[in-house]
């Protein structure tokens, strides 16, 4: 292991985009950290966003995609699933920093009185706050020899000139133990027929006027670009040709880090900073897995009820079960029904040839009557079904009206009056009135029933930690009676006993959890619960 024969103080990578923004970064973030992490190296990666909002808690999914949930119970941004996804790595509430976290934060010590009455500016005090977390000053975490910090938005933006001033200065005060990899866009013009290099020299250019020199560039473009035009780039950017690096369009998302290992942007990233790049790692088990999605061919379809029709809105829950899929030797092909359009009439048809069915999470009572139908639709034709924190509590109230006879079951999210309250709030959250104050968020723990289908799921493993991001709970008062009717009860959290996971066992494959089991799927380690989901799909297309 290189980390070994090389003593090393912790360095720095800035990752930043110019031209338009869903470039990547994310991605490309993700793909550095999994090719220094193959070389042995102890890496994170931390993501900026210029944004005021203190976290994407409040953010509706339209806005900015699905909101994410570490360990520690930050909401954050959908990036650190990239992040984890890829590396495997445990991202905290200091791996996700916004505008709105740092100005409070200076705001707050300026009124305790820190500043000894200064006047508070931009430069030093914001930059420096800024810097201060860039360098994870406040960790208590065992060395890194990589930290990466991806800076959301694009060059230009208003809001991203302190975070391009604090990286100017650290790569001053840092010298070599700091490199900017800079990510842009090469567009394909049809009409003349031409790659155009033109909007990244602009890029570049705004980015040397804020006093930054990137060290390596990143061209994402749909087309292949030859050398010619890397050398272009490369003599009018002032970038050495070996750190131009393309990112094409790739069939997967997860063929990236490949790509540049194959392009040498990690022999090129230590390079600069003077480390000894020694021998390329062979990714064996990503090889492997890419390996096994390439040659995946037989497909298996999937629908997802919820009422956000945007591919981002649930990007881990798509994730999940695309890498489950692939080792189970499929394709998992998604179909998004909209909830709201669900009807006791039409069910049948929207969710006809679909091998399984996710209950998707969700607030709100926007869609919630086509997410109960469809469970309905699904309990009683037998098809693998999976219901995820809402849909978990969708299959819930529809067992209630439909099987224990209560028709005005409810959640009290739902329904403050209803008498059958069988998803209710916590005593001890009722008191709370902040938006956010009232959520069970993060990591906790559950114990698993001996002889359920989740617990054959999970193996060995009797007690898990899953992550959650809710306010409402399943109402234990209830809970013989779900019991006795065939709704079985078989993971509880211990500290606070609350169901967590609910199973009909003598149904295909039909659970629903209260925990997001998706903030946990990784490439390399797919989710238990979503390999035997898909399991459950296939077996069930077989004996159609």
């Amino acid at each position: 292991m290189q980390t070994s024969e090389y003593h090393m103080d912790t360095k720095y990578i800035f990752v930043t985009g110019g031209v338009v923004s869903s470039l990547g970064k994310g991605i490309i973030s993700a793909s550095i950290g999994k090719l220094l992490q193959a070389r042995g190296y102890k890496v994170t990666i931390q993501k900026f966003d210029p944004y005021i909002n203190i976290d994407p808690g409040t953010l509706n999914p339209y806005e900015h995609g699905e909101c994410y949930v570490t360990v520690d119970g930050m909401e954050t941004d959908l990036d650190l699933g990239h992040y984890e996804r890829f590396t495997g790595i445990h991202t905290t509430r200091n791996n996700s920093i916004t505008t709105g976290r740092i100005y409070k934060t200076v705001i707050d010590r300026e009124r305790h009185g820190d500043y000894l009455g200064k006047t508070i500016q931009v430069v030093p005090h914001i930059t420096d706050e800024i810097k201060r977390r860039m360098l994870r000053q406040d960790e208590k975490e065992e060395q890194l020899d990589f930290v990466i910090t991806e800076v959301g938005g694009t060059i230009g933006d208003i809001e991203s000139a302190p975070f391009m001033e604090a990286i100017r200065q650290l790569r001053w005060q840092l010298g070599r133990d700091a490199v900017c990899v800079h990510l842009t866009y090469v567009p394909y013009l049809k009409a003349a027929e031409e790659l155009k290099t033109k909007p990244t020299q602009h890029s570049v250019k705004e980015l040397q006027g804020m006093g930054i020199q990137p060290d390596i560039l990143v061209l994402r473009t749909e087309r292949h670009l030859d050398n010619a035009l890397r050398m272009k780039v490369a003599s009018f950017c002032n970038v050495d040709l070996e750190c131009v690096v393309q990112s094409e369009d790739m069939p997967s998302i997860y063929e990236v880090p490949v790509s540049m290992q194959r392009q040498g942007l990690d022999a090129a990233i230590l390079r600069k900073i003077g480390i000894p790049v020694g021998e390329t790692p062979a990714m064996k088990p990503w090889h492997d897995f890419i390996q096994k999605q390439r040659s995946a061919s037989r497909e298996v379809h999937v629908a997802l009820v919820g009422k956000y029709d945007l591919q981002d809105a649930y990007k881990s829950i798509r994730e999940s079960l695309n890498l489950a899929g692939i080792y189970n030797d499929v394709k998992t092909k998604i179909h998004f029904i909209n909830s709201e359009n669900i009807t006791a009439q039409n069910v049948a048809s929207q969710l006809s040839g679909m091998a399984g069915v996710v209950v998707c999470p969700g607030f709100g009572t926007r869609g919630i009557e086509g997410k109960i139908i469809a469970a309905e639709y699904t309990r009683t034709h037998d098809i693998p079904t999976f219901g995820i924190c809402l849909g978990m509590q969708m299959m819930v109230i529809e067992f209630a009206r439909n099987v224990l006879g209560y028709k005005d079951a409810n959640s009290s999210e739902m329904d403050t009056q209803t008498p059958h309250n069988v998803i209710d709030m916590m005593e001890e959250q009722k008191s709370i009135t902040q938006m956010g104050g009232t959520m069970r968020l993060g990591a906790y723990e559950c114990e698993l029933r001996e002889g359920s289908r989740v617990a054959a799921a999970y193996g060995k493993e009797k007690k898990i930690m899953e992550r959650h991001r809710h306010r409402y709970e399943f109402n234990n008062a209830y809970q013989e009676e779900y019991e006795q009717n065939g709704m079985k009860c078989v993971g509880i959290n211990p500290a606070a006993n609350l169901v967590e996971i609910v199973e009909i066992p003598e149904k295909k494959w039909y659970i629903g959890t209260q925990f997001h089991p998706e903030y946990s799927s990784t490439v390399l380690h797919p989710h238990p619960l979503f390999m035997s989901f898909i399991k459950a799909c296939i077996d069930g297309t077989a004996e159609a």
